[in-house]
């Protein structure tokens, strides 16, 4: 029997669940900037609504599609990222034990490392994608989270993800994923058996630009769940009603960008391997990326909007490249409608893994023709 009409994803997003407000018959859902909410004379609250610190009807709507893409059973918006990364991690007792990649987010890796020397957690970093160092590095009983980030940001390093589950869950540890560059239009980690799933919802999720936003997906409504249910509510760490009004109205096209931009990526990526000034480039959708084989299976739709490469000529061919664009903004962040370049090195600072000569591009929406039209005069300028 087909699936009913509204079941598939890209469906799911671009009616927002198909929710009509039930009083005006809009099709576009409204905001409730309400901070609090009547009592019943009986003290209750027939509308399931106390206080916007833990609940607001507007994050309902958003909370719900995103559990739905991804396959949960809850989803939590936060205020950014990284109050959705932190939240997790401050969910664990001093000196619990975590494992971590050495090729993530470097916000998040710097505050681990910050964590780890103040004696709040015990922490190992892995390299990307060597299963068998992570499961070296797993101590069963003491490991409580295991994270990944795949692909991971900027090389674009694989992980398997239901390997490392297998392992974590042995171990007696949880998987948190963090997927912000797949979104779930290109790979749902809960079906490799992940336990959370983060988004840095400010990138592709929103797509615009104009939000700062995180959320987390949880496969199961269980204990550790509750714990960051409690301290989102507790730490304050909540997204506005507008801003996730906003963010659920990017999320209407999320496929359509996701999709557009990964297409796009494939092609800069390919056109990038036969450019001479360019000695590497990180692409998961390249047939010479050691994650290549283990991305097409993991991922469908395409392998993402993050490029990275890296120029024969050296820092200082990296920064003339970079500032030499004209459609790519020379700017931090990633996943928007349009297209970015950062030199990324300098940004992460001392102690950064990343080699100085490499740049990163976020493909946007634009028409790919222009944006390797726009490549080319740049790297010939160094």
């Amino acid at each position: 029997m087909p699936d009913e009409p509204r079941d598939h994803p890209a469906t799911l997003a671009a009616q927002a669940l198909g929710l009509v407000d039930p009083t005006t018959r809009s099709i576009v859902p409204p905001i409730y900037p309400s901070a609090t909410y009547e009592r019943a004379p009986d003290g209750s609250y027939p509308g399931g609504h106390t206080y916007t610190r833990d609940q607001n009807p507007t994050y309902d709507q958003v909370e719900a599609l995103l559990s739905r893409l991804e396959g949960g059973q809850g989803a939590l918006l936060f205020s950014s990222g990284m109050a959705a990364a932190t939240t997790v991690f401050e969910t664990l007792d001093t000196g619990d034990h975590v494992v971590a990649p050495e090729q993530m987010y470097w916000t998040i890796q710097r505050w681990l490392e910050e964590l780890a020397g103040r004696g709040r957690i015990v922490l190992d970093l892995v390299p990307n994608g060597d299963q068998a160092a992570l499961e070296a590095a797993l101590r069963p009983g003491r490991t409580k989270i295991v994270w990944v980030e795949t692909p991971a940001n900027p090389t674009c390093a694989i992980t398997d993800i239901a390997a490392t589950a297998e392992a974590a869950h042995a171990a007696g540890a949880r998987v948190v994923v963090d997927s912000t560059l797949c979104t779930p239009v290109l790979c749902r980690p809960i079906e490799h058996g992940a336990d959370l799933v983060m988004h840095s919802a400010t990138k592709q999720l929103n797509g615009h630009a104009d939000v700062l936003a995180g959320a987390l997906i949880t496969a199961q409504r269980d204990e550790p769940w509750e714990r960051v249910t409690h301290d989102r509510g507790y730490r304050g760490a909540v997204l506005g009603p507008f801003e996730a009004w906003l963010l659920l109205r990017g999320m209407r096209t999320l496929f359509l960008r996701v999709s557009h931009s990964a297409a796009s990526a494939q092609r800069i990526a390919e056109w990038l391997t036969t450019h001479p000034a360019v000695s590497e480039v990180f692409y998961p959708g390249l047939p010479t990326h050691p994650g290549h084989a283990l991305a097409a299976r993991q991922m469908s739709g395409g392998f993402g909007m993050l490029v990275s490469f890296r120029l024969r000529g050296g820092a200082a061919a990296a920064k003339t490249a970079a500032g030499g664009l004209w459609l790519f903004k020379n700017a931090t962040s990633l996943g928007g409608v349009e297209s970015l370049v950062e030199h990324r090195a300098p940004v992460e600072g001392p102690g950064t893994r990343v080699p100085d000569d490499l740049l990163r591009l976020s493909i946007g929406i634009e028409a790919v023709e222009d944006l390797l039209v726009d490549l080319e005069q740049a790297l010939a300028q160094g």
